[in-house]
């Protein structure tokens, strides 16, 4: 039978452990602008196309 026991963690592994240890903040800061930029947009599209033109009738 082969033995199953786990080898000792490498420094890669310890490496790894401590950059996900250290959670997600590039892709929260990524989302976060992106969702920034879309709610902009859509206040300028209002001012700038929506209330221009009135009230509809």
């Amino acid at each position: 039978m082969a033995n199953h026991e786990p080898s000792p963690p490498t420094e890669e592994d310890q490496r790894v452990d401590e950059i996900v240890r250290s959670g997600p903040k590039g892709a929260l800061a990524v989302a976060g602008i992106a969702v920034a930029i879309v709610i902009a947009m859509w206040f300028l599209f209002y001012f700038l196309a929506f209330l221009p033109r009135g009230v509809i009738h």
